[in-house]
């Protein structure tokens, strides 16, 4: 799944529209009628969303007047890839030189022959060796570089510190096991008012998502290694399920209402109704901004289990047409805009903090070493959010595995969908029978894709 937010509090934005010409979108004359180099970029923030808007010209501006010889065409639109045209757009011959992908969809680009092969190129992306080799590999298909990572992300659990207290559990030591988890809601929603202890999605495709996430958490897998046979009927898949079964009909934790999505989930938790869920760190200022929540009240642990934790996020691939001198170009513009710390469209803090958008969050982590100090440093001077609250998050996850999406992800959560909705509406279901079927329908899903 996608992530909620895009840079900070908005939504992800902007692919060039189908209606666009060929000439218009995608590669063919790299160079205007100036002489310069021109590239075509999407994931531009929209008018409507002002502030990002003008920070994304601003930088825009400031790299062209640095490399006079280049001259960027920036396109927007909502969102930045819309699943129902990118396969369209990529047949077509119709994408941008340079153009936003999310990491599940870097191996189907390559597969199909829409990206160009970086490698004899990425020496000259200056960050390129700075960036976290788990995120660089996403985008690298049989030794070959094919795409740069922008950001990443890692699940967590989001918990209400003010509830905790409320509850006699202590805020500054959430769970860290999942039957820990199941002890903490249940004592959180022994508070009633509606007070709910955890909750879960269980409808359009996000159930499945987090079943992943937290069979990931316990060590197992949705998919094989070799990608072609499902591994949910599992020791760990029946616990994840048995878990979810019994907080929901055992403890009656979960609260009554189910086939929940993320917006029932984050308005709970906004409210102060809720305890506990999975979220990336970029939900807490949608729950703030958006929901009626405190940061004061928000906190952010690594995922429960001790053992993994499913990882997303984005980047850019390259036309399958630009020429050498557009690659060059593009490299360059993401060095200015993405990938400097403490610098750029989503590492210029200082001027983030000025517009009161949040700095501090614990993600995206996208360097590593002196890069990674440099970019935590500078947040750490413009942080405007109670960073403390996110520590654990950040000490815990230096001891997961992180672990991308499935393969055919969509297709693979709207079949996990029906397993976790079912146990969370029905206190008979079957969880042996649940998972078989499943296994049978993701082994068909794999086999055709």
């Amino acid at each position: 799944m996608s992530r909620t937010g895009f840079r900070r509090t908005f939504a992800a934005l902007s692919v060039c529209s189908l209606a666009l010409t060929v000439s218009a979108c995608g590669s063919g004359d790299d160079e205007s009628a100036s002489g310069k180099t021109r590239i075509t970029v999407n994931c531009m923030p929209p008018k409507s969303a002002k502030v990002d808007r003008a920070f994304f010209e601003e930088d825009v501006a400031a790299f062209e007047k640095a490399n006079p010889d280049i001259d960027v065409v920036p396109h927007d639109a909502f969102p930045c890839q819309d699943p129902k045209t990118f396969d369209a757009k990529l047949a077509g011959g119709q994408m941008e030189d340079v153009f936003y992908t999310y990491f599940t969809d870097a191996r189907h680009v390559v597969d199909i022959g829409q990206a160009a092969d970086l490698t004899p190129y990425v020496k000259e992306l200056k960050s390129y060796d700075t960036l976290q080799q788990q995120l660089r590999d996403i985008y690298t298909v049989d030794g070959k570089v094919y795409g740069i990572p922008r950001t990443g992300y890692s699940m967590g659990l989001i918990y209400n510190k003010a509830l905790f207290e409320k509850a006699g559990l202590d805020p500054d030591r959430p769970p860290a096991t999942w039957d820990e988890v199941r002890a903490a809601a249940k004592k959180i929603a022994a508070l009633g008012d509606g007070t709910v202890g955890y909750a879960d999605y269980s409808a359009q495709n996000q159930g499945g998502w987090h079943f992943t996430a937290e069979l990931y958490s316990r060590g197992g897998d949705v998919v094989g290694a070799d990608g072609k046979k499902a591994t949910v009927d599992t020791p760990e898949g029946h616990a994840v399920l048995q878990t979810l079964h019994d907080m929901r009909w055992k403890d009656d934790s979960m609260g009554s209402k189910q086939l929940l999505v993320i917006n029932d989930v984050q308005q709970m938790m906004g409210s102060g109704k809720l305890g506990m869920y999975l979220a990336a760190p970029d939900n807490i200022p949608i729950l703030v901004k958006e929901k009626g929540g405190a940061y004061e009240d928000l906190a952010l642990a690594p995922m429960p289990g001790g053992q993994g934790t499913l990882i997303g996020g984005d980047g850019y691939m390259f036309n399958k047409k630009a020429s050498p001198e557009q690659i060059r170009a593009g490299l360059k513009w993401l060095d200015h805009m993405f990938l400097t710390p403490g610098e750029g469209f989503l590492g210029d803090y200082a001027r983030a903090k000025a517009e009161d958008a949040p700095v501090g969050l614990p993600e995206p982590r996208l360097f590593t070493g002196a890069a990674d100090a440099e970019d935590q440093q500078v947040k750490k001077a413009n942080a405007n959010v109670p960073v403390e609250n996110y520590q654990s998050f950040l000490d815990g996850n230096q001891k997961l595995e992180m672990k991308i999406e499935p393969p055919s992800a969509q297709q693979i959560y709207s079949v996990l969908d029906g397993v976790v909705s079912a146990v969370l509406t029905k206190e008979d279901a079957d969880i042996d029978q649940l998972l078989d079927d499943a296994s049978g329908k993701i082994d068909s899903i794999l086999a055709r894709s």
